[in-house]
């Protein structure tokens, strides 16, 4: 089969390696509403849009009881909000600090451009987070030909498809089916299997791992295949088609197939 679109995430795919920004903006949300989470927690539901991301993390139990703790009472919508309110401020104090692309990534999309594919993105940032975000790793050599947050589909991001969708839309292609989706978290690979394309999950500098870079390659060669093996079983879990080791690889992958 040949593709026509390559549809690519942001945080931990193509820019901030580790997906640093969202966690330290989580972790200093919560605690500023009082609640001390885990970076588990914090990091488990990362990919969706940040409203739901809170909201993920609130029914988590632990979470759920230690805000009744807390508040003494259940959390509400408008906790939701107030916990959002935190996070955004946290974020945009530092977001331009973590747009530098991923080793790789710039070289990458310059090849998948060069066998014909158009370069698509979606993310769980909001568009004034994006704003941000696009024109910094612009500077760094990385520029997508589309990308959509979730208000550009009504607030409904990961796992919904749409965002998908509009990058189809936006490069008139009809068939879902020559579309990869690549991604770091299985948020990304639930989108691209709703929305009917190939999903592949990416290992290094994906959010779970929680290592910088260079954290990551200080990691004897037993322990890079650990932590490797444990976030692939999580793709596979959530459906991915396959899993490449980093961005570099997919040229390759997608060769594969035409």
């Amino acid at each position: 089969m040949r593709f026509d679109a390559v549809i690519l995430d942001w945080a931990g795919t193509t820019v901030d390696y580790g997906c640093f920004a969202p966690v330290h903006a989580f972790d200093r949300a919560f605690r500023t509403a009082g609640i001390e989470a885990t970076m588990d927690e914090i990091r488990a539901p990362m990919g969706m849009l940040k409203r739901d991301h809170i909201r993920t993390m609130l029914e988590m139990p632990r979470l759920t009881q230690l805000w009744q703790s807390v508040y003494q009472r259940p959390y509400n919508d408008a906790d939701i909000e107030t916990v959002y309110a935190y996070f955004e401020q946290k974020l945009m104090e530092t977001l331009a600090e973590y747009a530098a692309p991923k080793p790789g990534v710039v070289q990458t999309v310059s090849q998948l451009r060069e066998m014909g594919l158009r370069i698509g993105s979606t993310t769980g940032y909001t568009d004034r987070m994006m704003a941000v975000i696009v024109p910094r790793a612009a500077e760094q050599g990385y520029t997508p030909d589309a990308w959509f947050s979730p208000d550009s589909t009504g607030g409904m991001g990961r796992p919904y498809p749409y965002m998908i969708y509009r990058n189809m839309e936006k490069f008139r292609i009809i068939d879902v089916r020559r579309v990869v989706k690549v991604g770091d978290t299985a948020s990304d690979i639930r989108e691209g299997k709703h929305a009917g394309a190939v999903s592949i999950g990416v290992l290094e500098g994906r959010s779970a791992m929680g290592l910088t870079e260079s954290e990551y390659q200080a990691l004897s060669a037993q322990q890079k295949e650990e932590a490797c093996a444990q976030a692939r079983k999580i793709f596979m879990d959530a459906g991915a088609d396959d899993v490449i080791q980093n961005i570099s690889e997919l040229p390759e992958w997608i060769k594969q197939y035409r």
